[in-house]
């Protein structure tokens, strides 16, 4: 039989690993068990759930406890806003065994995205909110309690996500994460440069390449951190894209960060992007690589 739509393919034993949905405080396209019941539905084998005001590896479970029978494994994991706990290793500590016993915590712990000095500087905040963020300083020094939480992710076997912080950042952050052990690390390299990509693969990280960055999202202020609305600065098209992606080579993901209203449900924002990158010379073995393989890989999904 046909595939409904081009690409339609391509969604078959993907895994997007950062879907936004409902609960949540801004307008969400889905809420957790559409996204699971469309991925499913697509012939997804899994979907990773992000929140940047809580843990959300309490909300995979419950699905996986609901919908675990459609064949779409959900998983989730805590980003350290100020909302969530902010960056201490006790919330790492809960987020990694919350869930519905041993093997449904966090598969993931991550810095803060809207909540670092790379971001809120983009943004224009005030001076008193940059001393609030965090920042790994020029001189490339890990700040405390960073090496613990990410001693913690190697003991668990979890990954160490840098969150949205400057290139630079995400290479010390590797470079720190090595020195503890950390064997699963995940960037998002979306504005770095080709020689910051390399250095973090280099290290043994994946790197990361979400299709919101593409989008008319970027246009509009949205919640992401407190009340107050920001736009997500700098729009890139896919050819920005290109040759990022080629210096992650081996060790590149791709992911939609949909799940606001203002884009299509995830699995359609998915397809789009992969469309997108069939359209500017990925083969298909390498949009599989990167959309099934590797997530499941860096994850440590079930079979």
């Amino acid at each position: 039989m046909p595939h409904a739509l081009p690409g339609a393919h391509l969604l078959e034993g993907a895994i997007d690993c950062h879907v936004h949905c409902a609960p949540h405080l801004n307008g969400r396209s889905v809420n957790v068990f559409e996204a699971v019941r469309q991925a499913a539905a697509a012939g997804m084998r899994g979907i990773g759930i992000m929140c940047n005001f809580q843990n959300s590896s309490g909300y995979a479970a419950l699905a996986n406890e609901e919908l675990g029978h459609l064949g779409c494994y959900a998983f989730g994991g805590v980003i350290m806003q100020p909302t969530a706990g902010g960056v201490t290793l006790e919330v790492a500590k809960a987020a990694v065994d919350y869930g519905y016993g041993p093997g449904t915590g966090a598969r993931f712990v991550s810095l803060p995205t809207h909540h670092t000095r790379h971001v809120a500087e983009s943004e224009g905040r005030s001076p008193a909110f940059l001393e609030t963020t965090f920042q790994v300083p020029p001189n490339g020094r890990v700040p405390d309690p960073v090496p613990a939480i990410m001693e913690l992710c190697a003991a668990k076997d979890v990954v160490f996500d840098c969150g949205h912080v400057a290139g630079y950042e995400a290479v010390a952050l590797a470079e720190e994460a090595r020195r503890r052990g950390v064997t699963r690390l995940r960037a998002h390299g979306a504005r770095y440069t080709e020689d910051e990509i390399r250095a973090i693969v280099g290290l043994g990280g994946y790197v990361e390449f979400s299709f919101f960055v593409l989008t008319h999202a970027t246009q509009i202020g949205l919640t992401h951190v407190d009340e107050e609305k920001h736009r997500i600065s700098g729009g890139a098209t896919i050819h920005d894209f290109v040759p990022r992606i080629r210096a992650a080579g081996e060790r590149c993901i791709l992911s939609s960060d949909a799940g606001v209203y203002l884009l299509p449900p995830p699995v359609e924002a998915l397809r789009e992007f992969l469309l997108l990158a069939e359209s500017v010379g990925f083969s298909e073995a390498e949009i599989r690589r990167m959309t099934a393989t590797n997530p499941a890989t860096l994850f440590g999904l079930p079979d």
